[in-house]
């Protein structure tokens, strides 16, 4: 492997993270072989059909071999297991990362499972998804313009680092570092809280006995902001479990708010109301068009 260039890439879990990863390096020239590891065969054949990857391993002791890098885009309930079972297998030279959402939980996994081999752990998490699943889903372009967080390791080398980085600037990403601490309270709040508060709502719609007609007539207010609501639910059962501390903390001052919204309501105070609906509305205009000039100067 040289600066921007990976002889063999192991993507593990090739679903919409992971296969939209190796069509981005795919993209950008900057891989030999790619392989996919997965639960089921019928899921890395279609990646291999749809040219994702371009081979499936039965088992991560086949992948690992002559490894240059192996990602995990599994479930991060599942990345224990995964390093468990790849750490008799996992050669000196090869980088490991990782695409989850919550951080401590797999740095304190990865410093169990791979011991003296944890160097060789960076870990790093994407700010890009979609609400569709699965390796049809998977974009060449996902990570165009958007934030990757890195959360090195003080065991891992400046060289694996930066290689990591360069895997993803490679994508088309804007990287950044932060502490695992860090990155998980600001995810929280701004991803995990979101995801669980969609999927709430649908629920209560969902529960209601007038739940179908209710559906019926939902616009397009309850389907922006319940967009999320169809993203895996596996995959986000295990970031609320993972990073259960920091999100009942968001969901705990949610409450606050909306306690206090209850209040005003109850009360008739439209000035109250408008006063928060007014600081809210001003902030959410002002990071949309921040985004969306980010966006807009990002090189196709």
């Amino acid at each position: 492997m040289n600066a921007l260039h990976f002889s063999r890439v192991v993507i593990v879990g090739v679903g919409l993270i992971g296969g939209s990863l190796a069509l981005s390096l795919k993209r950008a020239g900057v891989v030999g072989t790619v392989v996919g590891v997965g639960r089921t065969a019928a899921s890395l054949e279609k990646a291999v059909r749809l040219g994702v990857i371009d081979e499936a391993a039965t088992s991560l002791a086949d992948a690992a071999r002559g490894a240059s890098l192996i990602v995990l885009c599994a479930p991060v309930a599942q990345n224990f297991a995964l390093l468990h079972a790849l750490e008799p297998h996992l050669e000196p030279g090869t980088i490991v990362t990782d695409a989850g959402s919550t951080k401590s939980d797999v740095i304190m996994a990865a410093k169990t499972a791979l011991g003296d081999k944890v160097a060789q752990f960076v870990p790093a998490h994407p700010i890009a998804g979609r609400e569709l699943n699965g390796v049809e889903a998977a974009l060449n372009d996902l990570y165009l313009g958007k934030k990757v967080v890195l959360c090195p390791l003080q065991e891992n080398s400046r060289t694996d680092v930066a290689a990591v980085r360069a895997m993803w600037e490679s994508a088309g990403a804007d990287c950044h570092v932060m502490s695992a601490v860090q990155h998980d309270a600001v995810f929280a709040s701004v991803s995990h809280l979101p995801h669980v508060l969609a999927y709430a709502l649908v629920a209560q719609v969902a529960n209601a006995e007038d739940g179908p007609l209710k559906l019926d007539f939902a616009g397009g207010g309850f389907r922006d902001f319940t967009r999320i609501a169809a993203s895996s639910p596996e995959m986000w059962r295990d970031i609320c479990v993972a990073n259960k501390d920091a999100l009942l903390r968001e969901i705990d001052t949610y409450e606050a708010v909306l306690g206090y919204l209850k209040t005003q309501i109850k009360a008739g105070d439209g000035d109250a109301l408008e006063r928060v609906f007014k600081r809210a509305s001003d902030t959410r205009l002002k990071w949309g068009a921040a985004r969306a000039n980010a966006l807009h100067n990002v090189e196709p």
